[in-house]
This record gives structure tokens, C-alpha cells and sequence, in this order.
């Protein structure tokens, strides 16, 4: 599959695939809970596999077996060691690798906004109010409500619903469905689906000048080494405002041996491939929608889909492309 013939919109149509078909199940029933599996397969072996684990009021943690996964923070996590540290909820850290360890930082200290795994933008605009959710000036993300949280047969799901507040209201509804894999070929495939939909007014998104960061981020935890691959092999150098269908990172993350995540882009994705950032320093930001401004309408949901593959060692272009071509074809 060669990504440079792709180009996605990502505006949800009457029609499209719903939740059953972005996991790749049949036999599902919506209930008060949300969704729960029922029909034929899987089994309560499979399904005891993946759970759920309320950590604290703010943070849920989801476990495979004995193997931590991530903790979806859906309250306000602050930091009251750090100066300047400022609180942020709706995001994902830790990410754990697939011995355990733990792949990405929260509150580093050279840029303190940073923030695990998360979506956020620096330029977001409602009539003639600006406000900054890449930095949290002005804006912050709010959990507003569960839409499910189920174990399934061989992977989870977590769902929600969130709000983007400024100036004392809501200016965005956020959805975001996370599904978490069980471990396969040396690696385990983590989907983000978020859709946005401007409540009442019209809201415009734009990355930040010169480098495009704004909208799916990863950054990584400290290590001694950092290796950066993308379609055309490693990149020794930082990358600006650079169309890719993914990026990985891999780095000693796992007590001195190597391991790491891939960031895939969904073809389906508007405006595909976007510009990215990379960061040797530990960041892979994906730009969308980049340094040129787009106004998303209210009441009109924009969809944007990624997936995270988490793996040990240092997979070279090669192997990560084939797994983007097999998400491509999802």
C-alpha cells in the first residue's frame, strides 16, 4: 500500500461503520452500561484477560493478565511538587511497554504541559477568543461521562465522553474510544478514535507556526538512547511541518534495553498524510490541522483515528510499515 495515494476527510457520513465495526465484532448488545459482548465466541477466559482498575477518582488503569497497559486520566491530575505545574485531565500516562516498563512522561520538566499521550492544539479560536489546550491557557479538557468501559474477547474498550470548556462553557463535545489489543507479534496494537463536534458555535483548530504540533501527541520518558524511524528509515535529525502515515520513537527504556511506540495514521484521516513534529528529546506530534487553520462547524463531528503500537526492540521502517498497512486496510 503506498500511503502517498491516500487522501482521508474524516467527516462521519450516514452509513459508515459504527463502534461493532472499528473493533472487528459481531454479536454486541448496547445496554445501560454501555456495550457488552454477547453471541458466540471469546469465552470467560478470554474475557477475564483484560480489567478495569479504578486507581483513584481521577484515574482508571486497565491491566492485560498480570501486565499493566495504561491509566486513562479522566480527572484533574495535578503536581504539587513542580512549580508551575498546572493540571490536565483526559489523557493517557502512563503507557506501559510490554515488560512493564513505563514509555512516556508526565510534567517534564523542559515543557511541563507535556503530557503522556493526549490531543491537544495551541491555537484554538471561537469568534474572536483564542485559547491555548497544547499549553492549558484558558482551556482545559472536562470527563463529562462514560460511554462504556468493557473487557471484550481479546482486547478492551474504554469510551467517553468529554467537553472542552473556556470562558465558562462548553465549546466542543470530545469522544474518544480507546481499544487496547492483547500482546501479538512482538507487539500490541492500542486504537485512539476521537471525534470532535463544536457545540454551538463555529470552533477553528491551527498547529503552531513553523512546526505544525497540534493534535495527537506522545512524549516519551527519559532514556539515554533515541532512535526516530519513519517511512524513510532513521531520521538522526528532528523533523518540522513533514507529512508521514506514522513515526515511531524507541529508546533504553526498558532497563537498558530497547523498546518503544509507533504512532499510525488511519488513512481515512483528514487532510492525510498530516504534518508532524519529532522530537529527539522524546516527542512524536502529529499536526493536524497543521500550520494552515481549518474551522470545523458546529454540529458537524470531524473523526481522526490512530493507532499506537507498542513493541520491544527498535523495529526498522520495514516492520512498522507493514503494520500501518495492515491498519490502512482496517
Amino acid at each position: 500500500m503506498d500511503w502517498r495515494r491516500h487522501r482521508g476527510f474524516g467527516i462521519q457520513k450516514p452509513g459508515s461503520r459504527g463502534l461493532a465495526g472499528l473493533l472487528g465484532i459481531t454479536g454486541l448488545a448496547l445496554g445501560p452500561a454501555g456495550l457488552v459482548a454477547g453471541g458466540a465466541g471469546g469465552g470467560a477466559a478470554q474475557m477475564a484477560r483484560f480489567r478495569f482498575e479504578d486507581v483513584s477518582g481521577r484515574s482508571v488503569k486497565l491491566w492485560d493478565g498480570a501486565k499493566p497497559v495504561l491509566v486513562y486520566n479522566h480527572g484533574p491530575i495535578g503536581n504539587a511538587g513542580v512549580a508551575g505545574a498546572v493540571e490536565r485531565a483526559c489523557y493517557v500516562h502512563p503507557l506501559f511497554g510490554l515488560d512493564g516498563e513505563v514509555l512516556t512522561d508526565d510534567f517534564p520538566a523542559d515543557h511541563l504541559y507535556h503530557r503522556g499521550l493526549y490531543w491537544a492544539w495551541p491555537h484554538v479560536r471561537v469568534g474572536d477568543r483564542e485559547h491555548d489546550l497544547w499549553s492549558l491557557r484558558g482551556i482545559r479538557q472536562e470527563h463529562v461521562r462514560w460511554i462504556s468501559r468493557e473487557c471484550l474477547p481479546g482486547r478492551a474498550l474504554l469510551a467517553a465522553e468529554n467537553a472542552w470548556k473556556a470562558d465558562g462553557r462548553t465549546i466542543l463535545r470530545e469522544e474518544i474510544r480507546i481499544i487496547a489489543r492483547g500482546e501479538s507479534a512482538g507487539g500490541r496494537a492500542i486504537d485512539l478514535d476521537l471525534t470532535l463536534t463544536p457545540v454551538e458555535r463555529a470552533v477553528t483548530l491551527q498547529g503552531a507556526q513553523g512546526k505544525s504540533y497540534g493534535g495527537l501527541s506522545l512524549r516519551f520518558g527519559p532514556r539515554a538512547k533515541t532512535l526516530i524511524t519513519t517511512p524513510d528509515g532513521r531520521t538522526p535529525d528532528d523533523l518540522l511541518v513533514h507529512p508521514l502515515p506514522w513515526a515511531d520513537l524507541s529508546g533504553d527504556l526498558a532497563q537498558g534495553r530497547m523498546s518503544g511506540a509507533a504512532v499510525l495514521v488511519h488513512p481515512s484521516h483528514p487532510g492525510f498524510p498530516p504534518t508532524w513534529m519529532t522530537r529527539h528529546y522524546g516527542l512524536l506530534a502529529v499536526g493536524w490541522p497543521g500550520v494552515a487553520a481549518r474551522t470545523l462547524a458546529p454540529g458537524v463531528p470531524v473523526a481522526l483515528r490512530y493507532r499506537v503500537w507498542v513493541h520491544r526492540g527498535n523495529p526498522d521502517a520495514a516492520e512498522i510499515g507493514r503494520m500501518w498497512e495492515e491498519y490502512g486496510r482496517e
